[in-house]
Formats: C-alpha cells, structure tokens, sequence
C-alpha cells in the first residue's frame, strides 16, 4: 500500500515537472521568435529605403533624359519650320513666274489668232484672183490637175499596180506553200483505205464444221447476230467476216475469238458471246476515243463527245478511217494556225469533231454537218469550234479564220496519194441505203446489206408481221429499192419471222 502511494507520487511530480519544463522550453522559443521578427523587419525597413533611393535616382535620371529629348524635338521643330517657310517662300515666286508666262500666252495667242485671219483673208483674195484668171472654181482646178497627171502618168500607174500586184500574189503563194508544206512533212500518218472484209485465222480447220453448225444453224445465228456475212471457202485455216460496216466485223471477229477459246459453238453460247464482244466493243470505243484527244492535248471535251469520237473509227469516208482523218486534219490545222497566229486550240478542236456527224448519221436523218452541229450544241462545246467546223463543206460561210483553217486540212488530209478511195465509198453508200429504206417499213426489227449488196436481210417483230405480211414487206421493200436505187444484177430481199416462245420452271 505504501509503495503504491510512492509510485503514484512519483508520476504527479513527474507530471508537473514536466509541465513546467515544457513551459520554460515555449517561454525561451517565443523570445528567440520574437527577436527573430524584430530583426526580419529591420532588415525589410533597410531593404525598403534603398529601395525607395533607387527608385529616386532612376526618376531623376529619366526625368534628365525627357528634358533631353524634348529640348532635341524642340530643335527639329524649329528647323522643319524654317525649311517651310523657305518652301512657301519657294512657292510663291513660283506662282507669280507662272502668272506672268501666263499673261504672256495669252498675248501671243492674241496675235497668232489675229494673223490666222490675216492669212486667212489672203488665201481668200488670192483664190479669187486664181478663179477670175482661170474661169474655173476650185473643185474644177482639182479635178483638172488630177485628170492632167492621169494622163500623163497612167501607163507608169498601171505598170507599178500590176508590179505590186504580182509581187504581193507571188509572196502570198510562196508563203500559203510553205506553211503547208511545213505541216504536211511534220505530220505523216500512213494511209490504207478500210476494206469490207476481215479474215479471220482459225487455230484448226476442223473448226469450220463447228462455226457452220447442224444444217448451218450455228453460222445462221452468227450472222443474224451480228449483221455480217461469213465466208467458209476452201482455203485452208481461214474464214472471211464480210460488211461494209467496221464496227459489225469487229463485233464478229471478238465473238469468233471467244466461241473458239470456249470451245461450246451452239445459238445459246453464240448469243451469250456476241453480247459479250458488244461490251468490249463500247469499251474499245471509249478508249479510241480517249486516245484520240489525249494524242491532241484536248481535255474539255465531254464523255459522249469522246465516245463519238471512238466510233468514228468504224467508219470510213470514201475508203479512208474517219477517226485517223480527223486526228491528221487536227494536227495540221493546229500546225497552219500556229503559223498564221490563229487560235490553235479551236482549230484543232473543230478539226477533230468536223466529221462528228457521221457517227450517227446511220441512225438519224440529216447530214453529217447538220448532226454534228447538234451534237456540239447540245453538248455544250465552245461556239467558236462549231463555226469553224461546220463550214467545211462550205455549207456555211466562213466566218473565222479557223473555218478556213479546218477546210484546208480537210482538203489537205482528204488529197494525200491513197488515201480515199471513191468506188468504196459509192458502194458502201448503196448498201447503206438499201439498209435504210428495209427500217423504214413498220414493223421492221434490224436489216443488214450481205453478199455484196446483192442481198438483204430483215429480221421482223412476229408479234407485229404474220407469215402473209412477211410476204407482203418483202414485196413492198422490193418495188422500193427498184424505184429509188441504182444497182447491177439483183437484189434478194429475205425477210425473216423468228417467233420464239419461253417459259421458266419453278
């Protein structure tokens, strides 16, 4: 018991020891804090007056500087002012100078005035005198002078008129020559008239058996296909596509290569073919085309102006492509333009599209001038391009320099040695017309111009012509072409009715 009263003693003085040496250790913290303050502050009181010096002495320095500068402005000012004065001073006499010279124009304008009347007044009096002396007015003298040194001269007149005359004829030919010449030997593309037929190389003869067919159907559904005629002779690997039209034969030599790379020759896959060569066909025109303005530098032309172009290559004008006629006009009408200093582009453009007619002049009535102009129109080309186009046939005047440019390189291309042929053109020409007046009748579905022209074919609609109007057409296109055509020997008019039912299973 006692020791537990000395133990619990012990901890209250200990606590209270403790408590006053804590007191005694925070009493000796705060004084050294205090004094600590004391002399953080004297050091920000002395910081804060050299500072205040120094802000002081920097004021009286800037205020020495602005007294400098303003006394140095003071100075120009004085100076800018001076040299004004001397310029208005400058001035002044200027404009007093100017008064008097002035003044003085004036004056001499007086007196020039007054001694034009005099001079006048005295060519008055002295033509008066000249009349009295002469008895003729002035327009009579005149004409008597001239009438004196016409008589007297006329023979040196003439003489140096017609000098000049045949001097200027004679540069003007040497010069047109040249500049032909010149655009002639810079563009030379070789020149092979089309023909009508093309010959196709077969891998094997036995392969004529499979094109002609079972009793011929096989060969009767390629040509009825494709509007050609094919020529199965003796000679040995080879079978002949002939048609005056160059887009059929292309058609057909594309469907041959493919029937026989299939090697399955029968009407269905003849027809799959064929359609399928058509596609191709589109497509090579697109990319004649594209060729075509690319080969000339034209870039706005539109699509279907460019795919007209590309059909142009299936055409023929007297024996000669119409596509490799326009691309040679183009080259050489954009030569002589550069030479004459006319517009290039417009030449070469309404070169290239002069003959742009033609690509459906088979389809559409009119002249190939005529659909041409309605084709560049409607397609937006550039109105300058259709003048100078459509006059190259002298259809139309010659409004621009450009016209007469493309003529030139019509005349020009047209006139290289073989380059047309006018015995092709004549027969292609009949057995187009023997093509159109067949689509003319009604209910006529395609026809095509075989066997030289000595056969046509009319493929009818039969839900429109019955076997008895079959009979009928092929009669009325008879006395039709006899009336309106001239042709050797005779014509076959073979009209077919093909009726065709199908039905599917579900």
């Amino acid at each position: 018991m006692e020791l537990n009263i000395l133990v619990l003693g012990g901890i209250i003085f200990g606590l209270i020891a403790g408590y006053f040496i804590r007191q005694a250790i925070s009493v000796r913290k705060a004084n050294s804090l205090e004094q600590k303050i004391k002399s953080q502050v004297e050091e920000a009181q002395t910081q804060a007056r050299e500072i205040v010096l120094k802000a002081q002495d920097k004021a009286a320095s800037l205020y020495d500087e602005l007294k400098k500068e303003e006394s140095e402005r003071g100075t120009k000012l004085d100076r800018l002012e001076g040299h004004l004065i001397k310029k208005e001073e400058l001035l002044n006499k200027q404009t007093q100078d100017v008064e008097v010279k002035q003044k003085k124009a004036s004056e001499e304008l007086v007196k020039i005035n007054s001694s034009k009347a005099d001079v006048e007044d005295l060519r008055k009096q002295a033509t008066e005198k000249l009349e009295k002396l002469s008895d003729m007015g002035v327009k009579e003298a005149k004409e008597s002078l001239l009438e004196m040194v016409k008589k007297d001269h006329q023979k040196d007149l003439v003489d140096s008129i017609r000098k000049l005359e045949k001097e200027r004829r004679e540069e003007v030919e040497k010069k047109s020559l040249d500049i032909i010449t010149t655009a002639l030997q810079r563009y030379a593309r070789s020149h092979i008239a089309e023909m009508t037929t093309t010959t196709f190389t077969l891998p094997d003869e036995d392969l004529k058996g499979k094109i002609i067919g079972r009793e011929g159907r096989n060969i009767r559904a390629l040509e009825r296909l494709t509007g050609v005629e094919i020529i199965v002779d003796e000679t040995p690997e080879t079978i002949v596509i002939s048609s005056f039209n160059p887009m059929r034969r292309e058609i057909a030599r594309l469907a041959l290569d493919k029937l026989i790379k299939d090697g399955r020759i029968q009407p269905a896959k003849i027809e799959e073919k064929v359609d399928e060569a058509q596609r191709e066909t589109d497509k090579r025109v697109m990319e004649l085309g594209e060729d075509a303005v690319y080969e000339l530098g034209v870039v706005d032309f539109p699509k279907e102006i460019i795919k007209l172009l590309g059909q142009l290559h299936f055409r023929t004008s007297y024996g000669q492509n119409v596509l490799h006629h326009s691309i040679e006009m183009a080259h050489i009408a954009g030569m002589i333009a550069s030479e004459l200093g006319a517009n290039v582009e417009v030449a070469k453009k309404a070169a290239l599209v002069h003959d742009i007619g033609k690509a459906i002049d088979h389809e559409v009535e009119g002249t190939h001038i005529e659909l041409g102009r309605k084709l560049l129109k409607k397609y937006g080309v550039d109105e300058l391009v259709i003048r100078a186009m459509e006059a190259h046939h002298d259809d139309y005047p010659h409004t621009t320099p450009e016209a007469f440019i493309v003529t030139t390189a019509d005349v020009l291309s047209g006139a290289r040695p073989g380059a047309r042929r006018d015995s092709v053109e004549n027969y292609v020409k009949r057995l187009d017309g023997l093509e159109k007046i067949a689509l003319d009748f009604e209910g006529v579905k395609s026809a095509f111009a075989v066997s030289g022209g000595r056969e046509i074919r009319v493929f009818v609609i039969p839900e429109k012509i019955d076997d008895f109007s079959a009979l009928q057409l092929a009669k009325d296109i008879s006395n039709r072409i006899q009336s309106e055509m001239k042709y050797p020997g005779e014509v076959k008019i073979n009209v077919i009715r093909e009726m065709r039912a199908i039905e599917y299973a579900r």
